[in-house]
């Protein structure tokens, strides 16, 4: 009896010994696991400089281009960004620039970028850095995008 009970001890060692170990490895590759798998959405990053203000617009895919909103830049001129796709793919962006009149805005320019994007660090990888002008004094607003957290 001395000597089964020996065995079944020597057998539970091993056994918990071999949980552990697992309960280990688990620990240690469930992060690597859930990183290959949980990778950031893309996010449009542009920045709008107007008389020497820079303002940050952050955009998000999506499906719907008319639920974009523009904003507002002092009141001269309004930016909008839209991104249409899901957080796995994008399929198109597009910037828009009007410049504020009384009346309406006026559309000054229509961007369009299609894949594959452009990455590297420059908070301008995406477009450039554009200067656009509008009338009657020739004001000026400075843009550029970046595509940030793509997926591999």
């Amino acid at each position: 009896m001395s000597q089964l009970n020996s065995h079944n001890r020597i057998t539970m060692t091993k056994n918990v010994a071999m949980k552990c170990v697992s309960a280990a490895l688990g620990a240690l590759l469930l992060p690597t696991m859930l990183g290959a798998n949980a990778a950031a959405a893309p996010l449009l990053r542009c920045a709008i400089t107007y008389a020497g203000t820079t303002h940050t617009l952050d955009t998000a895919a999506g499906s719907d281009p008319y639920t974009a909103e523009s904003i507002d830049i002092d009141g001269r001129f309004r930016f909008k960004a839209v991104v249409l796709g899901t957080d796995r793919h994008i399929e198109t962006i597009k910037l828009y620039v009007y410049y504020e009149t009384r009346r309406q805005p006026v559309l000054i320019q229509e961007a369009k970028y299609v894949p594959p994007f452009a990455s590297s660090d420059s908070p301008y990888a995406l477009t450039g850095l554009h200067y656009l002008y509008a009338p009657p004094l020739g004001r000026e607003l400075q843009y550029g995008c970046a595509l940030l957290e793509v997926r591999p």
